[in-house]
C-alpha cells in the first residue's frame, strides 16, 4: 500500500494526521461547526494548535456543543465555572470574547440568513485553491483576511486578528492551503 503525502505540519501524530485528512481545508457550511471553529481559533492565539485539539471535547461539553444562542446567555457564573475548568483554556479575556462573539454571530446570522451566507461571501461562496510547494510558502496572513479581520472587528467580534481570522480560513475550507504535493490538494 502506497503511503499518502500530507502536508507536513500533519507530522505522525494520530489528532493531527485525523484532523488534516477529514477537516482541515473541507469546505464547512454548518453553523455550529463554522461557530465552533471561530471559537477554537480564537482560543489558539499565542498557543499551538495540538493543544487545542487535544481539548476540543473538552471545549465541546464546556461550551455547550459551541451552540451560540446558548453561548451567547453566559452570565458571570458561567464564565467563572469554564475559568475554573482545567480541561479547557482558562483565559478569562478570550472566554469573554468567546460569549461575546456569539452574541455578535447571531446578530450577523439574522442579519444574512446564516453566517455561512455572510463569511463565504468573502470568496464568492467557494474555496480559494492555491498552490503552493512548501509550507514556507503559506502566508500568516493575506489582504483578504486582513479585510475580514478589521470587518468583523467592526461590527463587534473580538480576538480575531488577521492571521487568526487566516487559520480560520484555512481550517473551514475557504482556502485551500494543502501543499500540491499532498494528497488532499486536488481532492478538496
Amino acid at each position: 500500500m502506497e503511503e499518502k503525502i500530507r502536508c507536513p505540519w500533519a507530522g505522525d501524530t494520530p489528532i493531527y494526521i485525523d484532523y488534516h485528512d477529514n477537516e482541515w481545508g473541507r469546505p464547512e457550511h454548518d453553523d455550529r461547526k463554522l461557530f465552533e471553529m471561530l471559537t477554537l481559533e480564537s482560543m489558539q492565539a499565542g498557543l499551538s494548535w495540538i493543544t487545542v485539539l487535544k481539548k476540543r471535547e473538552a471545549f465541546r461539553e464546556a461550551f455547550d456543543g459551541f451552540d451560540p444562542a446558548k453561548v451567547a446567555l453566559y452570565g458571570d457564573a458561567k464564565v467563572q465555572e469554564l475559568l475554573e475548568n482545567e480541561k479547557i483554556i482558562r483565559n478569562r479575556l478570550k472566554i469573554n470574547a468567546a460569549v461575546n462573539n456569539a452574541k455578535v454571530y447571531l446578530d450577523v446570522s439574522a442579519k444574512h440568513g446564516s453566517f455561512d451566507q455572510f463569511i463565504w461571501n468573502y470568496v464568492n461562496y467557494a474555496p480559494i485553491v492555491n498552490h503552493w510547494e512548501t509550507i514556507q510558502d503559506i502566508p500568516a496572513t493575506t489582504p483578504l483576511s486582513d479585510q475580514i479581520s478589521k470587518d468583523l472587528k467592526k461590527i463587534g467580534f473580538k480576538f480575531l486578528g488577521p492571521t487568526t481570522v487566516y487559520a480560520f480560513m484555512q481550517a473551514v475550507g475557504m482556502v485551500n492551503d494543502h501543499l500540491t504535493t499532498c494528497f488532499l490538494h486536488e481532492e478538496n
